[in-house]
């Protein structure tokens, strides 16, 4: 084997690999248990290794594109993020612990941080900066619907697509397909926001991360909807993770 070769093979023997060996066949971990097929008698132990290497390399690069689409499909997602608060958190399982604070007289010293796991999705939101229960309660529900816009995909059929109005609402009065009756731009500061959000997504998704796909559907040039995805963190991050395991150059 040549010294180049052998020398490659260095960065397939990582912590992560290694990390992965050991949850999938020690502990069952995520993923499925890994089998090799039979070397070649011909092959040398080294060679042997660095196939098996290479096979758990590819394993594991599979589990982890599988991780970044910990997205939840399902028919009611648009439903959760109309419903009210109280509808909202009936729908959760609601937990409250200390979070750690500052010392002295103003240690929180009672249960005031929340956590809510929403029941039908299992995502998870909480909120621990204030010492009240109540503030840090909705706090943790505004963050939930944040994260269910961003977590939960409904289907969208391509061929007879018509953007959603709550889409329609926060595109720049520039896209072709927004009428007068839709009012001003809605932005990320606006509560309304994740419900237009999550309808970009599910595009985005649907298109399988191509912005220049998307804008075409929305009226708008690439570079409006990029800027548009770039207005918010929360957004721009649940693209670039899509393109990135798409292989797909990040929006900047």
């Amino acid at each position: 084997m040549a010294a180049s070769e052998l020398l490659s093979t260095r960065k397939l023997f990582s912590p992560k690999l290694f990390g992965f060996l050991g949850a999938s066949i020690i502990n069952g971990g995520a993923g499925r248990p890994i089998s090799f097929s039979a070397s070649s008698s011909s092959s040398s132990p080294l060679e042997n290794l660095i196939i098996r290497a290479r096979i758990l390399n590819t394993a594991f690069q599979q589990q982890r594109q599988h991780r970044f689409f910990s997205v939840r499909c399902s028919n009611f997602g648009k439903g959760f993020l109309e419903l009210s608060d109280e509808e909202l958190l009936r729908q959760c399982e609601m937990d409250t612990f200390k979070a750690s604070g500052p010392g002295g007289q103003h240690r929180n010293k009672r249960e005031s941080a929340v956590r809510l796991k929403h029941l039908p999705t299992g995502v998870i939101a909480q909120a621990v900066e204030d010492r009240s229960q109540h503030m840090n309660r909705a706090s943790a529900l505004t963050r939930l619907r944040t994260l269910l816009a961003l977590k939960v995909r409904n289907a969208v059929d391509l061929e007879a697509y018509s953007p959603p109005k709550e889409l329609l609402q926060i595109l720049p009065p520039k896209s072709t397909i927004r009428g007068s009756d839709c009012g001003p731009q809605i932005g990320p500061k606006n509560p309304k926001f994740v419900l237009g959000m999550q309808a970009l997504l599910d595009l985005i998704f649907a298109v399988g991360g191509s912005v220049s796909d998307a804008a075409k559907y929305l009226g708008l040039s690439t570079g409006a909807l990029s800027r548009l995805i770039l207005s918010d963190d929360s957004l721009r991050m649940a693209v670039n993770e899509l393109r990135a395991s798409k292989g797909m150059k990040p929006l900047k």
